[in-house]
């Protein structure tokens, strides 16, 4: 339904119109899996966090899954991991505190 035959201007997802094209201006996240202590888990996070990433890592020669490995084991109790390599991708960029 459009709002020119009555309806109520949502996207096949069910979103305003509006939210759909504000969500359009926002990066896509970008699944990687990881094995981590003997666990399977995966982390989303936008593009330009991961060719931070990627960075950091060749920066310390090291390859992404070690990178993530020495992230996952270094941050602090309750933080979840993509909020850990977000830091992480910062503090390379020199954008903290």
């Amino acid at each position: 339904m459009t709002p020119s035959d009555g309806g109520s201007g949502e996207d096949e997802a069910g979103f305003p119109l509006a939210a759909a094209s504000e969500r359009d201006r926002w990066p896509a996240l970008r699944k990687r899996s990881f094995s981590l202590s003997g666990h399977r888990t995966s982390v989303a996070l936008e593009q330009e966090f991961w060719a931070a990433l990627e960075g950091l890592a060749a920066d310390r020669g090291m390859v992404l899954s070690a990178l993530v490995a020495a992230v996952d084991a270094g941050r602090a109790p309750g933080r979840p991991l993509a909020s850990a390599l977000r830091v992480a991708a910062l503090v390379r960029a020199g954008l903290t505190v």
